[in-house]
C-alpha cells in the first residue's frame, strides 16, 4: 500500500488537566510508520468512558487501521514488530545502564585528569562510580531494597538493620574510593560488603537453586539474581584486594 493511502484513526484523552502520554506515543507511532493519523480527542472523562463502553474496551488509546482495531500503545508497538515485554519480565537492561554509565563517566574523568580516558585511575573511578550508581537507587526507596534484600542476603537474615545500612555502607565506600581517601576504611568495607553478597548469591542460585530478583539496582528492579549480581560483587572484592597489595 503506498505510503499516501495509509492512514489510522486515534482515539486519545485530550483534557485540559492530563494529555495522555501513551496516546502521544501511539501518536507517533504511526506517523513515524507513514500513516495519516485521525486523530480524535477524547476531551472529558464521560467521553473518554463513552467511547471504552461503545468499543468494549478498558482503557486508551485505541488505534483502527483499515476499520480493524488494533489496540492500546503496546499492541500497536506490537503491530509494527517492536518488542513488548511481558508484565513482570526480568531484564538486564537496569545493570547495564548502569554500568555503561558508569564507564562512560570513569573514562571523562580520566580525561579531564590526565588528558587520556585510557588510564588505571579509570578502572579504579569505574568500580567507585558504579557502587555510587547503585547505592543511589537503592536509597531511593530503602524500604522495598531492604525487602527484597532480605530474600537472599544472609547477613540481612541474620541482622535485619544490615539491610538499611547496606545501601549508605557502599554508597561510602564507593564516595571514598573515588577520592582515593581514607583507604583504611574503604578498603575493608567494600571487602566485607562485596564478600558477604558473593556468598549469599552464590548460594541462593547455584547451591539453593532460588529464583530471584535482585535488589541490586533498587527495591523495584526486575533483573534476575544470578551471574550479573554475582560479578558486581565480585568486582568489588578485587577492587578492595588489588588496593589492599598496591
Amino acid at each position: 500500500m503506498a505510503n499516501d493511502a495509509k492512514r489510522a484513526m486515534l482515539y486519545r484523552m485530550v483534557m485540559p488537566d492530563h494529555v495522555c502520554p501513551y496516546g502521544l506515543k501511539s501518536k507517533w507511532q504511526l506517523e513515524r510508520h507513514g500513516y495519516t493519523v485521525e486523530d480524535h480527542w477524547l476531551r472529558t472523562r464521560a467521553e473518554t468512558d463513552a467511547f471504552k463502553a461503545a468499543h468494549g474496551v478498558a482503557t486508551t488509546p485505541q488505534t483502527f487501521i483499515d476499520g480493524t482495531r488494533i489496540g492500546g500503545n503496546d499492541d500497536l508497538r506490537g503491530f509494527f514488530g517492536g518488542h513488548v515485554p511481558a508484565k513482570d519480565a526480568t531484564s538486564y537492561t537496569p545493570v547495564l545502564a548502569v554500568f555503561g554509565m558508569a564507564a562512560a563517566m570513569a573514562l571523562a574523568a580520566s580525561f579531564a585528569a590526565y588528558g587520556t580516558p585510557l588510564t588505571v585511575r579509570a578502572g579504579k573511578w569505574f568500580v567507585a562510580f558504579s557502587m555510587c550508581l547503585l547505592a543511589m537507587l537503592k536509597l531511593q526507596d530503602i524500604d522495598r531494597f531492604s525487602t527484597m534484600f532480605l530474600n537472599y542476603d544472609l547477613l540481612a537474615r541474620r541482622w535485619v538493620p544490615y539491610a538499611y545500612v547496606y545501601p549508605f555502607a557502599e554508597a561510602l565506600a564507593g564516595v571514598l574510593m573515588a577520592a582515593g581517601a581514607a583507604m583504611w576504611l574503604s578498603v575493608p568495607l567494600t571487602l566485607v560488603i562485596g564478600t558477604i553478597g558473593a556468598v549469599s548469591v552464590a548460594k541462593a542460585v547455584y547451591v539453593d537453586r532460588r529464583a530471584l530478583k535482585c535488589a541490586c539496582v533498587g527495591g523495584a528492579s526486575n533483573v534476575p539474581l544470578g551471574f550479573v549480581s554475582l560479578t558486581e560483587n565480585l568486582m568489588m572484592i578485587a577492587m578492595a584486594v588489588w588496593m589492599v597489595a598496591k
